[in-house]
């Protein structure tokens, strides 16, 4: 079986996420399916580049069954639908403050039209397959979740918590990662703000002014990351949106506890393996933060249901559920 794994061009700076995810997938199924990888010649950025990108992909790159793994959508557009799969990691942009004008051209050309142009779609968690029939005409039958599985370099490595001045962990600076209301709350508690993410100006004036004991550190590599979790007390991860939230399983996986945001996608990926607040309310983040750091039996409690939790993102059973949609479009009928 051969598939072709259409991959964006990566932006000079930023996470590679995507692609790491599906280099997983063609390792774990190199037996039984001939991977290859097409990565677009130019980034998502205007319409001559990404009208070369799709040309490119259609009559240059495309195999027997075509995988477009996340943030290619307007791949889909030229590409034989019956051997075209479709993966939506978020919808993300249609949450974001644009135009009307915008919005209706992301949802046409990011949405609408290339699902109509896949045989089948996945998205990462059931939030995002909400949003996805919410904005399109797209069948529901069509979308199945496959969530991201944990990657093998992140083991259990329990560690005693640090309850005087515990060290918490918080990824991400974009505005949807919340920092700026993570600040205020932690504000007055006696506690290390260990932050991944390059800081803006505004925001370490911000950190500065409220007096934060803080540290960070961005654009580290997997093994750094993987001891950040070990070495912090506990994952503090109240983002406004998230279409899915691996930290939260990375977490469960390093055996952390983890306070988290009861929107978008993040109950479903928590379930009951993490507290729970909203994210819009200082005093919400707070309470939870000062309950994590206080009750001792909650968060062991946490701790041992994320052991359980993080079973449902084994790495091969998602790879074989990749397998069995590849499997129903080459032995569909033309």
């Amino acid at each position: 079986m051969k598939v072709t794994f259409f991959h964006r061009k990566p932006a000079a700076y930023g996470s590679f996420s995507i692609e790491f995810i599906f280099e997983d997938v063609r390792h774990r199924l190199e037996d039984r399916v001939a991977a290859k990888v097409a990565v677009s010649k130019y980034e998502s950025q205007g319409l001559f580049k990404r009208l070369y990108n799709t040309i490119e992909a259609a009559f240059r790159q495309r195999g027997d069954v075509n995988h477009m793994t996340g943030d290619t959508h307007y791949l889909t557009l030229l590409m034989r639908k019956r051997k075209t799969i479709l993966t939506v990691h978020d919808c993300g942009f249609m949450h974001q403050s644009r135009s009307e004008l915008a919005k209706r051209i992301y949802r046409l050309f990011w949405l609408e039209l290339p699902t109509r142009r896949a045989q089948y779609i996945t998205t990462n968690s059931e939030a995002t397959k909400a949003d996805l029939l919410q904005w399109t005409s797209c069948a529901p039958e069509k979308v199945q979740v496959i969530p991201v599985a944990i990657g093998a370099h992140f083991q259990p490595q329990p560690k005693a918590f640090n309850k005087a001045h515990p060290r918490l962990l918080h990824i991400g600076t974009n505005l949807n990662k919340n920092l700026e209301r993570v600040i205020e709350a932690v504000a007055e508690i006696d506690c290390h703000l260990r932050i991944i993410g390059k800081l803006s100006n505004e925001q370490i004036a911000l950190l500065k002014q409220h007096d934060i004991d803080y540290s960070s550190a961005y654009n580290i590599s997997d093994a750094a990351m993987v001891e950040e979790y070990e070495q912090c007390d506990l994952l503090l991860f109240v983002s406004t949106f998230e279409g899915f939230g691996m930290p939260i399983i990375e977490a469960n996986m390093v055996e952390r506890a983890v306070l988290t945001s009861q929107v978008a996608s993040m109950p479903d990926v928590a379930r009951d393996a993490a507290h729970l607040v909203d994210p819009f309310e200082v005093e919400a983040i707070r309470a939870g933060l000062l309950k994590l750091i206080t009750d001792d039996d909650y968060r062991d409690q946490l701790i041992a249901a994320g052991r359980l939790n993080r079973r449902r993102f084994d790495a091969q059973l998602i790879a074989e559920r990749y397998l069995g949609i590849y499997r129903k479009v080459v032995n569909e009928k033309r």
